[in-house]
């Protein structure tokens, strides 16, 4: 049997005497540790309680559930005892102050895909690092206030038939397990890359009617297969999780897109910026890929609050950027135009 070298073996590598590194490493350390904890609480499923009860609402009215709350609470504490200075999560109106002068400050999802509680679907957890030393305002309300270039290292987890964090510090993306039986991760995959000429897109066609010509242009041409300007027949995936479709079209490629519609709320996309966008980005970025809000890098965007929410588009580069000329000159593209209704040019 092959045997894989710890995650925390992997990072104390990485990180070698570069103090800043050596807190990264920690930090991720202790993301893990709750994780590990998550992951046992969701495998129990409803032996364990009503993992997916309404106690509230949170920073941006959305509910939370029990699991949604408790992800929170492990991972706040998990933190405390870190080099954080800060930690911003979807649940908190405000970011927490943890360890004041500490060089990092991590944003995070506890929960992602967490409408999927009850029905045995893999959901998550994301995260993004950021050093507080490049923020032009460090208080806890403003760290956050920078951009996705900033970030130091990023990743997700995801709860499904194994566990297992997605992540990156800057030199790749990477892949950990969760052995169950040592409860440690272990480094399963190094350095993945994204894969180009996967026929195969995730969205929630429910919202078609909602959608900017550009996106409409786009799914129509796809959903046209070999009759239409594409000349090729595609598939299309929905899980309503992030993580899990990230981890997906990681592995075996295709393209992700939640666009911005034309619903209250919606205009901007719904997923949020600084603890879901940039982490994903990051981690797609260092396969390879390529993220966008459908026309601009997100990496390159400049938060002005925590749960600031972005369009988000991912997948291999001549996808995301086909996205892109669709969104921006949807009448000279897809389906739409006259000259490409039924079939494409040269077909």
């Amino acid at each position: 049997m092959e045997r894989h070298q710890t995650l925390k073996n992997f990072l104390a590598n990485w990180a070698g005497e570069n103090a800043l590194n050596k807190a990264v490493a920690e930090t991720i350390d202790k993301m893990c540790g709750a994780a590990a904890t998550i992951a046992d609480l969701i495998a129990q499923g409803t032996l364990a309680g009503e993992m997916a009860a309404i106690v509230g609402d949170n920073a941006d009215g959305d509910a939370q559930k029990f699991l949604d709350v408790k992800s929170n609470e492990l991972i706040f504490a998990a933190l405390r005892d870190s080099p954080v200075a800060v930690m911003g999560s979807e649940e908190d109106e405000e970011a927490v102050p943890l360890s004041e002068g500490a060089p990092l400050a991590v944003a995070v999802d506890p929960l992602d895909g967490s409408s999927n509680i009850e029905t045995n679907v893999s959901i998550g957890t994301i995260f993004s690092i950021f050093p507080t030393a490049t923020a032009a305002d460090s208080s806890p309300e403003k760290v956050f206030y920078q951009p996705g270039t900033n970030q130091i290292g990023a990743g997700f987890m995801v709860y499904g038939p194994q566990t297992t964090i997605v992540f990156t510090v800057g030199d790749g993306t990477h892949v950990a397990t969760l052995d169950r039986k040592t409860g440690e991760f272990l480094v399963t995959l190094e350095n993945m890359k994204m894969i180009s000429g996967k026929r195969e897109y995730a969205i929630n066609a429910s919202n078609y009617r909602q959608w900017s010509p550009g996106i409409r242009a786009y799914i129509d041409d796809c959903l046209a297969g070999t009759d239409g300007p594409r000349g090729e027949n595609y598939n299309m995936r929905w899980v309503a999780s992030l993580v899990a479709e990230a981890f997906r079209i990681l592995i075996r490629g295709g393209i992700f897109l939640y666009p911005g519609d034309n619903r209250d709320g919606y205009e901007c996309g719904r997923l949020r910026l600084v603890y879901e966008a940039f982490p994903v980005a990051m981690v797609v970025e260092q396969a390879g890929g390529v993220a966008t809000n459908t026309t601009k890098r997100i990496l390159d965007l400049v938060p002005d609050d925590l749960h600031q929410r972005t369009p988000l588009v991912f997948g291999p580069a001549d996808e995301v950027e086909r996205v892109k000329a669709y969104q921006e000159s949807p009448v000279e593209k897809g389906a739409t135009s006259p000259l490409f209704g039924h079939r494409g040019l040269f077909r």
